[in-house]
């Protein structure tokens, strides 16, 4: 059942194709293998919800398939939400199988729980989850210059 969730998304990737606006965009590779993605993430106007996340990249099934899949969970959830996902499954891939994974947490995310067995995989399916991190902090931290630029535009107009 498992192999058919990754086949699926490998196949049929949800979120593929990168689009604007976004608030950050990160590159990462993956230098054992040569997997490589590059990652936009949109936040919400008040910067308290995943807008959107879209991106590009080439590598093998698992690294693919695992951000297709990681977009498909976390947008629409709010940043506290979604960087606990990212906990969870980093948590559940890096285990060596003593993590199964929440189904309600990661959704198909839980189709890796197996890759945990192979140390070599682990960082194909964390690659677009640790680049979905990385956009995040830099979006978490654009969005508050921007709300601390409109603040300081406010005062020096009263």
């Amino acid at each position: 059942m498992y192999q058919d969730v990754i086949l699926d998304h490998y196949k049929h990737p949800q979120h593929r194709g990168l689009r604007a606006p976004f608030g950050a965009e990160v590159y990462h590779v993956n230098p054992i293998c040569g997997d490589e993605i590059t990652l936009r993430v949109a936040l919400s106007n008040d910067g308290t919800t995943v807008a959107d996340v879209s991106y590009d990249g080439q590598g093998c099934s698992i690294s693919q398939a695992s951000t297709s899949v990681l977009t498909q969970q976390v947008i629409g959830q709010t940043v506290p939400v979604a960087m606990k996902t990212i906990d969870a499954f980093s948590e559940m891939v890096s285990s060596r199988g003593t993590v199964q994974g929440d189904e309600d947490v990661l959704g198909d995310g839980v189709a890796f729980s197996g890759v945990a067995k192979y140390p070599a995989r682990v960082k194909c399916a964390l690659l677009g989850w640790m680049a979905f991190k990385d956009a995040l902090v830099q979006a978490i931290a654009a969005s508050a210059l921007v709300d601390d630029g409109e603040d300081l535009e406010e005062a020096t107009n009263e």
